[in-house]
């Protein structure tokens, strides 16, 4: 993909790592293709079933015992097996682990902070 074509405004981080997604008492293994301050990109073992469009899931990152990403996510598009989702709520810890997450993809802060200031807004 050009950079012209590439109207993303956060940096990704390619972590591919499986993880999980919940809604509700529903609950989907994936993998994690990436991940960024703003949302990830999932890819299931088979084609994602539309779900209510409107539902916020609960996607759950082990980088360790201790560490540990959760993020509240909505669906923001899906072809066959992938989805992209929009972070639209992260605690404090979590995103502290994934701001370190993202700065040692990186190896630039200052990056990392343009990425910080564009969420804000």
């Amino acid at each position: 993909m050009t950079e012209q074509n590439d109207k993303r405004q956060f940096h990704r981080c390619f972590y591919n790592k499986d993880v999980t997604l919940r809604l509700d008492d529903q609950q989907w293994d994936c993998e994690l293709i990436d991940i960024s301050l703003h949302g990830c990109l999932l890819r299931f073992k088979e084609t994602w079933e539309s779900q209510d469009p409107e539902a916020i899931y609960q996607l759950t990152l082990n980088l360790s015992e201790d560490q540990i990403i959760t993020m509240n996510l909505s669906i923001s598009h899906a072809i066959d097996n992938e989805i992209g989702c929009k972070c639209e709520h992260i605690d404090i810890d979590s995103i502290s682990e994934l701001r370190r997450l993202v700065e040692l993809n990186l190896g630039d802060s200052t990056l990392l902070e343009r990425d910080l200031l564009a969420l804000s807004h």
